[in-house]
């Protein structure tokens, strides 16, 4: 069975190499997605854990734009954030 890699700041999982963010040289980051580590940086160096879990919380909400959603509601996405991103590299 293959791991599951998730990103080391948003936590989104990386299924696919086009999800990878790069590192400066060009080089795949093994641990950062594009959305996070765009190009050997990230993407937004001063965001706070908690500015993070307000941006990600809405993408894990199961509704009609989102059927593949996770959580019943936000809060519940923001529970579930708020334990699983100070597990992740950027954050601990």
């Amino acid at each position: 069975m293959e791991t599951m890699i998730f990103c080391q700041s948003c936590g989104m999982p990386m299924t696919s190499d086009e999800l990878f963010g790069k590192n400066a040289d060009g080089s795949k980051s093994e641990d950062y997605c594009h959305y996070c580590f765009p190009s050997g940086a990230f993407n937004n160096p001063n965001e706070t854990l908690e500015e993070m879990i307000e941006s990600c919380a809405p993408f894990l909400v199961k509704n009609e734009e989102n059927p593949d959603g996770v959580c019943p509601d936000i809060d519940a996405a923001r529970k579930m954030l708020q334990e699983f991103l100070p597990t992740l590299k950027r954050w601990k």
